[in-house]
């Protein structure tokens, strides 16, 4: 599953600085295509023919030089970063370039692959965070889902106005020394609070390249319904930082967290807000948080965060808790559709901390799990994987790609293979109106946040394919991060029979009172669950009034 490519336009008459950037490029960890044009006019045409993601641009060309050159390009594309290639006798001009609109400058010979791949990725990532923080099709899905059980309940539209948008979003530029001790790297970090009114407010922080305002926004919106649609004492929260985890070394992972945390650490705490791994993290990345945490308070405060390691506070049963509860909703979803797991098959995509344990669940139940998928490929076997072997695979090889005992099949193969339960446990958007149609399974079980769009439920209604929504689907996670909250405030610990216990007797609760409504009002099964969350927070929300 490749990531995607950028397109680069380079603007360079001599042939020999072309020949060096290809080079460096070639030799960069981002996947990038290089167009190259000779003159001013050739790149302008490129760029109104085709679509790039950023301009390396020389400033002194056969048919233009100096500023005129950045101007052409702008008044072209408005939008596209530039970076300015330059000598070192015009160091003085690049500069003024940059003052006038271009990203960044960089002295052709003094490049290298790191400082161009940098260069690229910042710049880019400068243009996007002026552009379109907002502009996120996971935010809009959150939002087109809430109006819509919001118009079906009839909701007060002065609350259906406070609830459409956080109530606290945090953004933080913050610099952090790579390994190489001279370089500094500016990122973007977020923390929002979508809601106040039920207590503090919880949930993950992920490290990814494409985190911006309207992903997080979408994810504490959801966090809310599900804290509420399972009753527990928060509202939704999400944060992240917006960076590649796996281009850091350990040290500079640590370096990055402990000063995000110092950004945000005045408004998260174990009355405020607790966050708990998402992607990107784990429980290592949330005990430094921890630790960053109380070295500020002067005494250790294990409830700041949940999903830490056990030794420092966390919960028996919290890592695998997600894909758990995932697969008690299974259960429950088959009894009342008179479905027998035993024999069932199924299909998982995603085999991270969610889909693998979600496959290894079901696999404890009888079903035959006969497709698995991670980044790099989907594999298959009609007769049913041989888990224990998958994983001892992944264990030594680290991903799926070359498994030798099933086909390999790509994402959307997957998808549209029959089963029983299809479980999408990995990224957003992946079941859309293109391809609803093709899916072949009776049970849809969300694990990922997101993985249906709006018209792929209608075509799935119509298919009478029952689906267990993600606010419902995934909530186990936060559960048991809850249970882990609680013990700490307690000074506490539970065992793993009283933790699964719980999970189980709050996740069928939810489920029967969400089945309950989607049959009294007639309505689809995450519409239902919607409702009931935000049915609770407009309760609460009335109660509390307005102040003053």
């Amino acid at each position: 599953m490749p990531e995607n490519t950028v397109e680069v336009l380079m603007i360079e008459d001599n042939p020999v600085h072309v020949q060096l950037i290809r080079h460096y490029m070639e030799s960069s960890r981002l996947t990038t295509r290089l167009h190259v044009a000779g003159t001013l006019r050739e790149g302008l045409d490129l760029i109104g023919e085709a679509s790039f993601d950023v301009v390396l641009l020389d400033l002194v060309l056969p048919d233009s030089a100096d500023l005129d050159t950045l101007h052409s390009v702008r008044e072209a594309a408005p939008d596209l970063p530039v970076i300015i290639l330059t000598g070192l006798d015009d160091v003085s001009l690049a500069a003024t370039a940059v003052e006038a609109g271009a990203q960044d400058y960089i002295v052709k010979t003094q490049a290298n692959t790191t400082l161009l791949s940098r260069s690229i990725h910042y710049a880019m990532e400068r243009v996007r965070a002026r552009s379109g923080e907002w502009d996120s099709a996971m935010f809009k899905l959150a939002q087109q889902q809430f109006l819509k059980a919001a118009q079906i309940m009839g909701l007060d539209e002065n609350i259906r106005e406070r609830l459409l948008f956080p109530q606290r979003t945090h953004i933080v530029t913050l610099p952090f020394r790579r390994d190489e001790y001279h370089l500094v790297e500016n990122v973007f970090g977020y923390r929002v609070q979508h809601l106040l009114t039920m207590g503090p407010t919880k949930g993950g922080i992920r490290y990814h390249e494409d985190v911006n305002l309207g992903e997080v926004s979408a994810l504490a919106m959801w966090m809310t319904w599900k804290c509420a649609l399972i009753n527990l004492p928060f509202g939704g929260a999400k944060g992240g930082v917006r960076i590649d985890p796996t281009d850091l070394s350990r040290r500079e992972l640590q370096r990055l967290t402990r000063r995000f945390t110092s950004e945000i650490i005045d408004i998260i705490g174990p009355d405020k807000d607790i966050p708990a791994p998402d992607m990107g993290t784990d429980e290592q990345v949330m005990a430094w948080i921890m630790d960053t945490y109380s070295q500020q308070a002067g005494y250790t405060v294990p409830g700041v965060v949940t999903g830490k390691p056990v030794v420092l506070g966390g919960s028996l049963g919290r890592r695998e808790a997600t894909g758990r509860g995932l697969v008690y909703l299974i259960e429950a979803a088959a009894q009342h559709m008179g479905m027998t797991l035993d024999g069932a098959t199924a299909v998982v995509q995603g085999f991270g901390n969610v889909g693998s344990n979600t496959a290894r669940f079901l696999d404890e139940d009888g079903v035959r799990v006969v497709a698995v998928s991670d980044v790099t490929t989907g594999i298959y076997n009609p007769k049913g994987l041989s888990l224990e072997d998958v994983f001892k695979y992944c264990e030594e090889n680290r991903f799926l790609s070359g498994y030798p005992e099933a086909d390999e099949v790509t994402n959307q193969e997957l998808l549209e293979l029959p089963c029983d339960i299809l479980a999408p446990a990995a990224l957003q958007n992946q079941i859309t109106g293109a391809n609803a149609d093709q899916l072949k399974c009776r049970l849809l079980a969300e694990g990922a946040n997101g993985p249906t769009t709006l018209d792929a439920d209608e075509i799935l209604g119509e298919k009478d394919v029952f689906i267990l929504p993600d606010v419902l689907g995934n909530a186990g996670g936060v559960t048991v991060s809850y249970f882990e909250w609680v013990q700490d405030t307690q000074n506490y610990t539970w065992t793993l029979e009283e933790i699964n216990s719980r999970l189980h007797t709050i996740l069928i609760d939810a489920f029967g009172r969400t089945v309950h409504r989607a049959s009294e009002d007639r309505i689809d099964m995450r519409t239902a669950a919607l409702i009931e969350g935000i049915s609770r927070v407009t309760q609460a929300k009335l109660l509390r009034g307005i102040f003053p």
